[in-house]
């Protein structure tokens, strides 16, 4: 029997080892990082909310609204950091974990933030003077305050994908290994509802978008609460006559369609007007032609208790992304 080569190692060795290097790479990415990320945040608390404060250029309630508990959010960071610098990422994470509520209710407050910040640019003239001074100070390097503003949410997916890298590669034995996967537990569930949160505020400013391409008094609050699914001009093929083309809005639970204003139209022009709401949960669909893929688009057809729709479009590509998300809607509701 060969005995091992003079310096070899078994598997186990070599898997340990390369444990131990991406552990040692991925907290020295954390601390690296942390240190830019910290630094950041100090900029921002130092030359703008501490200062506007101080000078009341801002009054409370809007100042509150711009940085929400961006302050609260460095001083996190600042308790971390020496843990992280000790080595002891362990024990820093897992006391970290008390302050990630800050990041949900930053996420919560991230439109009221943009909105704010928009608004007081344009119309105070003292913020908007103060902003481009304090923007054109070197320790800045040309970041300007809405670069800056997104900065906890980024760090905070950065913070989901190192905890979890170094729970996988640290050793079961390991005294830390329980602390890194609680840590690592806990930030990827608040990262998973600062991500609802973003989808949520996405959803609703697409519903606004919506309601106010409609007009008429039908149209009033008929999309309120729904999830957004799609829109696009797709051709209406009546039982005779030429196909006319309509606007669709697909909703998780609901089609609906709209039907161009005239352009001559003196206070409507640009708008729709709703012409019927779907249920999708009532629907079955099927794809009449276009399976193939070529350049002649296709015909869907989609069946209601009362009545029967059938959609061309001439675009293959667009048809299959109506089928697909058609077909996504449906499915929610049977579920």
């Amino acid at each position: 029997m060969e005995s091992p080569a003079p310096g070899a190692r078994c598997p186990v060795q070599e898997h340990r080892a390369r444990w131990e290097r991406k552990r040692a790479f991925t907290a020295r990415e954390l601390l690296e990082t942390e240190r830019r990320y910290q630094e950041q945040l100090g900029l921002v608390a130092t030359y703008f909310v501490a200062i506007l404060r101080a000078k009341g250029t801002l009054r409370p309630p809007e100042r509150q609204a711009l940085f929400g508990p961006w302050e609260l959010i460095y001083g996190a960071s600042q308790e971390l950091l020496p843990y992280l610098e000790g080595g002891r990422w362990g024990q820093g994470l897992e006391g970290f974990c008390n302050h990630l509520e800050l990041y949900t209710q930053f996420a919560a407050n991230v439109e009221r933030s943009r909105t704010i910040l928009q608004e007081q640019l344009k119309k105070n003239k003292h913020f908007r003077r103060f902003v481009r001074l304090q923007e054109g100070r070197p320790e800045f390097g040309g970041l300007q305050l809405q670069d800056l503003l997104p900065l906890p949410l980024q760090r905070l997916q950065q913070y989901e994908n190192l905890a979890v890298a170094l729970a996988e590669n640290t050793g079961p034995n390991s005294p830390e290994h329980k602390q890194l996967t609680r840590a690592a537990q806990l930030i990827s569930e608040t990262a998973q509802r600062v991500h609802t949160i973003g989808q949520k505020q996405k959803n609703e400013q697409h519903l606004q978008r919506i309601q106010a391409l409609l007009s008429g008094r039908q149209a009033k609050g008929l999309i309120s609460g729904r999830w957004f699914l799609r829109q696009g001009w797709l051709l209406v093929v009546p039982p005779r006559g030429e196909p006319r083309p309509r606007m669709f809005f697909l909703f998780s639970d609901a089609l609906l369609m709209a039907k161009p204003r005239p352009p001559l139209h003196l206070l409507q022009s640009g708008t729709f007007a709703c012409r019927a709401l779907y249920p999708m949960g009532e629907c079955q669909l099927h794809r009449v032609f276009g399976h193939s893929g070529g350049p002649c688009g296709g015909l869907l057809s989609l069946s209601f208790p009362h009545e029967k729709l059938l959609l061309m479009s001439t675009d293959q590509e667009e048809l299959s992304h109506w089928y697909h998300s058609l077909t996504l809607a449906i499915s929610s509701q049977k579920n």
